[in-house]
């Protein structure tokens, strides 16, 4: 395998190399139109921990159409480029890909996805995560109870880039606010919003599809379980 002059493998391009690098070998379908295609659309999901690009590469050498990064923590990727170094890397046949970003503000949101737009296909917001260090922090399934907020950060990426931005959710327990936070997303121009049909403290219960066929026909857009 070819290396760089610094002794780094050629085909693994940190998110600062130059974007030309990152040309795949074939043209990248969106993920968009993917999505709104007839066909079934295999996607790996975020995980954290796992989903980064050595994983990644494998999920797609058995058939998968797009993949997450594992979720990012915006502030820390915009401050520090040790922070994105290590948190993001990718190579030519990583597409399409989709960056996920942790956010507590429309600013930092906007400018981790602006960083990332040359090598990416897509933004996802994750407004999910129940774990507590991201409730505590404001991250994650914290902005359940904000919608003007998430709303807000949509809007803002999608302003400083032309990549398609998404957003991964839990549902309430009063679907009214699930839907309400789904119409607030993609007033401000949500690509498409995946659903998890749980609350943010259930864990292996069952999955609310009823939920989710609810929330579905209740906006326009794309939903996805």
């Amino acid at each position: 395998m070819e290396e760089n002059a610094d002794g780094g493998d050629a085909s693994v391009v940190p998110y600062g190399r130059c974007a030309a690098e990152l040309r795949p070998t074939e043209p990248v379908i969106s993920p968009l139109e993917l999505l709104r295609s007839e066909k079934v659309v295999r996607i790996c999901a975020p995980m954290v921990r796992y989903s980064k690009l050595p994983f990644r590469a494998l999920v797609r050498r058995y058939g998968c159409d797009v993949a997450y990064t594992p979720m990012i923590v915006s502030d820390s990727f915009v401050q520090s480029s040790k922070a994105r170094d290590v948190e993001f890397t990718t190579n030519y046949d990583d597409r399409p890909l989709i960056v996920q970003f942790a956010a507590t503000n429309s600013a930092d949101f906007a400018r981790a996805a602006e960083l990332v737009a040359p090598f990416a296909d897509g933004i996802d917001l994750n407004c999910g995560c129940p774990q507590r260090w991201a409730l505590a922090d404001g991250y994650g399934a914290a902005l359940m109870k904000k919608p003007e907020l998430v709303a807000d950060m949509v809007h803002g990426a999608r302003t400083r880039t032309s990549l398609p931005v998404s957003i991964k959710i839990r549902i309430h327990g009063d679907l009214r606010e699930t839907v309400e936070l789904c119409r607030r997303a993609e007033s401000a121009g949500c690509g498409w919003i995946t659903v998890h049909g749980r609350t943010t403290k259930q864990r292996a219960e069952p999955c609310n599809f009823d939920a989710i066929k609810i929330v579905s026909s209740s906006i326009k857009g794309q939903i996805f379980d």
